[in-house]
């Protein structure tokens, strides 16, 4: 009997590489510090492609849409970025943590 893997139990990083090995141009996001609430840990990885298809998470669904952008603009210069959000700077209003947290995630093109 075939066993059914959750989409919560894929690795980012895997998914990343067999992107990359596919062809897709491929970028990454890190979440590097949290303050607060924040509702990932620290090395919690999001992959995006070109296309915008991601799998894996930063935030638990609060800014993912957010980092998918910014990672299309990181695929198309070639520049990584560091990014930060919460609901204490000036992005509260556009994108936010519900939890009330706040994140540093850092998103580069991979190789």
């Amino acid at each position: 009997m075939a066993e059914t893997v959750s989409r919560d139990t894929l690795d980012p990083l895997k998914i990343a590489e067999d992107w990359t090995k596919a062809g897709r141009k491929v970028a990454l996001a890190t979440v590097v510090e949290t303050w607060g609430s924040a509702p990932r840990p620290v090395g919690s990885h999001l992959v995006i492609d070109q296309e915008g298809d991601f799998e894996g998470s930063v935030s638990g669904g609060c800014v993912e849409g957010a980092v998918v952008a910014e990672a299309l603009e990181v695929l198309e210069t070639g520049k990584p970025t560091m990014l930060e959000f919460g609901v204490a700077d000036e992005t509260a209003w556009r994108v936010g943590l519900s939890c009330g947290g706040r994140i540093r995630v850092f998103v580069e093109p991979v190789a």
